[in-house]
């Protein structure tokens, strides 16, 4: 593996570098002179103070351009912890079970898990050898700007809107789906409508409780990533124990692997069941996360890979093993569809074991739901964190400020919670925003993921492995990587039902344009000028207090006025 020299030119001059020269307009900046440093004591002097050595994650961090500010603190399980809880198979395989009955039925939620599943790991093995080579909390827009070849800065500029987009997506839909459950389950215990306007007051509450939550230090959100873990899988036993042991009949064999269902109002059984693998694919979404949380994290550089490719194949088996659970227990495929609680996975554990063990199986899942939130939160914080350290959003110097007390983003955490409320509110109005939220998630999430991807494989042999990478699969497993997710960001675009109207429209071509081209005209208006790409921090010498002065991009000097 090669690496970059160490920043910095001297202890008395730390410059802030870019990773590519700016084209115009470009201001440097240099961190004050140090004081005169006096001459050291001879080596046998008793008082001489030693330098604290840095670490190797501090090493890596320092040469790939940043200082450490983040508290590092968390291991390697902890790291897979984030990613497997934002991922939270109770969270996506339930709260989009009921648009899987409607888009190809038990078939394809049966058969569609496993085939995103397989296509999810090759996504998620590509991007686990290149964070090996970049553990930054940046991640996916770092390794665009250092894997291109020539235009570093534009790959890097929109690989970090798409994330930004499709994290602050997930977000909303993994809290909205939190709202939908805790909404079906006191509609049951007291009798608290199921209706859009009271799903939205819950989602507010749950986003306000993840950002107070986050804004408490990362040693508390380990914790919660923990016990997540176990929540998740024991969560899972007892959900498919009960459905297994306790139905006085199951649905059979035949059915579960072979019925297809079409309620979409299309004629295309194919296309309908093209449209039925969103359940899975934006279950399997969110396992970036390690790669943002490796600022944080021991050993960053297995550990951050490990903790992507860990989290997508137990989910792929836990998921598998749900989702055939749930499907079997069955009773009334219709009358779970048209549910008064709303929530179809409601009505089918109440159908197979009846109203008091249903909202046991409920809390289990609300509680799932709720640490999936929570690390999403803290995920979409890092990338909010990092993008803006680099100047890339609105009022950069507001996002990336550190609260000195918790070492951890507060500001950011805020614009990632009420980002996600924004993109909830059109439930209000719209029957099929939630899949249009998913949808929108996906889509700027794996293009987020697939950009670097691609410029690795355009690096061949070039390519700086880190010590966790593929060998000889790297090519193979990087087109697959590419094509999948070039063929579901189209797929998840298009109509959802027929005929189309305005109620029931799939708004998530809107929003993407919307974003894409806010950054796209910034980009040819201004940022082109100025972006560098992610910024290289000049780093102090062991032992300072100083941390380094960074470059003021138009974002910042448009806030400080």
């Amino acid at each position: 593996m090669t690496s970059e020299e160490p920043v910095g030119s001297s202890p008395a001059e730390q410059p802030v570098r870019p990773l590519f020269p700016a084209d115009s307009g470009s201001v440097s900046a240099t961190a004050p002179a140090s004081p005169a440093v006096p001459a050291s004591p001879a080596p046998d002097a008793p008082d001489a103070p030693a330098s604290p050595a840095l670490s190797e994650d501090e090493q890596r961090l320092r040469e790939l351009g940043y200082t450490q500010e983040l508290a590092r603190s968390m291991s390697g399980f902890a790291n897979f912890a984030v990613s497997f809880s934002i991922v939270s198979i109770l969270s996506g395989c339930l709260t989009l079970y009921g648009t899987g009955m409607n888009t190809g039925g038990p078939a394809m939620i049966t058969w569609g898990w496993p085939l995103v599943g397989l296509m999810t790991l090759c996504v998620g093995l590509a991007m686990a050898e290149i964070c090996s080579s970049y553990p930054t909390a940046g991640g996916l827009y770092y390794w665009a700007a250092r894997l291109a070849r020539r235009q570093g800065p534009a790959a890097s500029w929109f690989t970090g809107w798409f994330n930004f987009l499709g994290q602050v997506a997930v977000t909303a839909g993994v809290d909205y789906g939190a709202a939908f459950f805790t909404n079906a389950f006191l509609d049951l215990q007291f009798g608290f409508a199921a209706t859009p306007g009271h799903t939205v007051e819950i989602f507010a509450v749950i986003l306000l409780l993840h950002g107070l939550l986050n804004t408490r230090g990362v040693r508390l959100v380990a914790l919660f990533n923990t016990v997540s873990v176990w929540w998740h899988l024991i969560g899972v036993v007892v959900i498919v124990g009960a459905l297994a042991l306790l139905p006085s009949h199951h649905a059979p064999a035949s059915f579960v692997f072979t019925e297809f269902v079409n309620n979409t109002g299309f004629r295309s059984d194919f296309y309908v069941g093209m449209l039925g693998l969103l359940l899975a694919q934006y279950t399997l979404t969110g396992y970036d996360a390690s790669a943002h949380m490796t600022e944080e994290t021991h050993d960053a550089a297995r550990s951050g890979p490990r903790g992507i490719v860990n989290a997508i194949v137990v989910s792929l088996v836990a998921g598998w093993i749900l989702l055939l659970g749930i499907t079997f227990a069955i009773q009334d495929y219709a009358g779970a569809l048209d549910s008064g609680t709303g929530v179809p996975p409601a009505q089918i554990f109440i159908d197979a074991i009846g109203t008091t063990g249903a909202k046991l199986l409920l809390l289990i899942v609300i509680g799932a739901q709720f640490f999936c939130g929570m690390a999403s939160v803290t995920a979409n914080s890092r990338m909010i964190y990092a993008f803006s350290r680099d100047g890339a959003l609105p009022g950069s110097r507001i996002w990336h400020r550190i609260d000195p007390r918790t070492q951890t983003p507060t500001n950011a955490v805020w614009l990632a919670t009420g980002g996600a409320l924004l993109l909830g509110l059109p439930a209000l109005w719209n029957t099929t925003a939630y899949t249009a939220v998913t949808s929108i998630s996906v889509i700027g999430l794996y293009l987020s993921y697939v950009i670097p991807v691609f410029l690795r494989l355009r690096q061949g042999r070039a390519f700086p492995r880190g010590p966790w990478h593929l060998g000889r699969w790297s090519t193979l497993i990087g087109g697959v990587a590419v094509g999948w997710t070039a063929f579901i960001t189209v797929l998840f675009m298009l109509p959802t039902v027929s005929p189309v109207t305005a109620a029931d429209f799939n708004y998530t071509p809107v929003a993407v344009a919307v974003v894409l081209g806010f950054a796209g005209l910034w980009w040819l208006a201004s940022a082109r000028h100025w972006f560098t790409g992610p910024r290289i921090q000049g780093a102090p010498a062991p032992g300072s207090q100083e941390l380094p002065v960074r470059e003021a991009s138009p974002a910042d000097e448009m806030e400080s006025r």
